[in-house]
């Protein structure tokens, strides 16, 4: 009988993967790849599925640290990203307006909608995601259990 940890923990797994498949599709669909910077996404998302794939087919200790060096990529790029969006905004409202106070400059970057401030977050969130779903991970335990067999 499976435990229902192992049905969360498969179901969070699934929404990952559904997450990076919506957020794929949404960056595709924004065209986000017309510089350098805008590729990274990609990439990071491309290193998730490989290290969930790895997981998939290994499901060892290693694939286990894998998906957790790959999601906290995702959640550094996430950030990143919000950084390099609130920066963008912020350099065309200045342009727009210069005499923007703090307050009012800040709003309306954040309410901008191209590109959204916040919309990387997504990543972030998926990565943290990620990370829940390889915490205490039972192949970690087992690779743990060996180890301190052998030192005995």
């Amino acid at each position: 009988m499976k435990r229902s940890s192992d049905t969360l923990r498969r179901s969070v797994l699934a929404l990952l993967v559904v997450g990076l498949v919506g957020v794929t599709a949404e960056l595709a669909l924004l065209d986000h790849y017309e510089s350098a910077t805008q590729i990274v996404p990609f990439g990071s998302i491309l290193l998730a599925f490989v290290a969930i794939g790895w997981h998939m087919l290994a499901g060892s200790a290693a694939s286990i640290r894998g998906i957790q060096i790959s999601m906290l990529v995702l959640v550094v790029v996430g950030l990143v990203g919000v950084v390099l969006h609130y920066q963008g905004n912020m350099e065309f409202q200045l342009d727009i307006d210069p005499a923007l106070s703090s307050w009012s400059l800040f709003t309306r970057v954040m309410h901008a909608k191209a590109p959204p401030a916040l919309a990387p977050a997504a990543m972030a969130q998926l990565g943290l995601l990620g990370l829940a779903y390889a915490w205490r991970h039972p192949a970690t335990r087992a690779a743990g259990d060996i180890r301190q067999g052998d030192r005995s």
